[in-house]
């Protein structure tokens, strides 16, 4: 991957997100400027394990986590999210009025 490229400023807005907060694939295209929301995901799919990147704070516009339900990524996602205090419903979607990021832009 080159220095600069789509995923790299992807990865840099992901690192923004804080503790306790998550954003969706479709925010964190809006906040590239340059890419999709699928993108988004390709980008978090393509990461190493150590890379410092919170992938686990991105989920799906629906507010939920959009890994294959009771898979280990999935699973692994949710643990990492209830260890941040995010709570999930009884249908295994969070809130995204009370948890998603709100940057401000411009």
């Amino acid at each position: 991957m080159k220095g600069n490229s789509v995923y790299d400023e992807i990865y840099a807005w992901v690192r923004r997100v804080p503790e306790g907060k998550v954003a969706t694939y479709g925010q964190v295209a809006g906040l590239v400027g340059r890419c999709s929301a699928r993108q988004v995901g390709y980008a978090m799919a393509a990461l190493q394990d150590g890379a410092g990147v919170p992938w686990h704070r991105i989920i799906n516009a629906q507010g939920r986590i959009s890994l294959r339900t009771g898979s280990d990524g999935h699973r692994l996602q949710r643990i990492l999210l209830e260890a941040e205090g995010i709570d999930f419903a009884a249908d295994g979607s969070i809130d995204l009025t009370q948890y998603r990021w709100a940057e401000i832009v411009g």
